[in-house]
């Protein structure tokens, strides 16, 4: 074999490399629309944990729809719904975030009864130390709500 010959063939395997290179990194249309077809159906939404300020701000918030609401204490109560242990007769100072909760969230204009009542009840079962703190906390929020 004479070397024009060897380098030619090089020189064709070199360009064959390219070709596929090429094809690789820019595949056709339909395939792209089939991986992110796929890619949608194959990852289903995760539930978003929420912290405790987060959530303590969508109940703020007066613009936070009904679903939203529903959805933020669903996740308190899921992720976050046992309270640190009190410190005697006082609650605790991380407690104290909670009971803001409750109170916000009795005074949201876009609130009904069933998400405070559900959120009360799984409170005070998780958390039966803290029962009169949290009836306080509803009681206030429910009061101070504008007629």
């Amino acid at each position: 074999m004479d070397v024009s010959s060897l380098l030619a063939s090089l020189m064709g395997l070199a360009v064959l490399l390219a070709l596929l290179v090429i094809l690789l990194y820019i595949p056709s249309q339909t395939q792209k629309n089939g991986k992110a077809q796929k890619a949608t159906i194959e990852t289903p939404k995760a539930p978003q944990i929420l912290s405790l300020e987060e959530i303590r701000d969508i109940c703020k918030d007066k613009e936070s729809s009904l679903e939203v609401l529903r959805d933020a204490l669903d996740i308190l109560l899921k992720y976050k719904g046992i309270m640190p242990e009190k410190l005697g007769l006082r609650p605790h100072p991380d407690a104290v975030i909670y009971l803001d909760i409750i109170f916000k969230a009795a005074r949201h204009p876009n609130i009904n009864k069933d998400i405070i009542v559900k959120l009360i009840r799984e409170l005070e079962k998780n958390n039966p130390k803290y029962k009169k703190e949290l009836n306080d906390a509803l009681m206030r929020g429910l009061n101070s709500r504008g007629l």
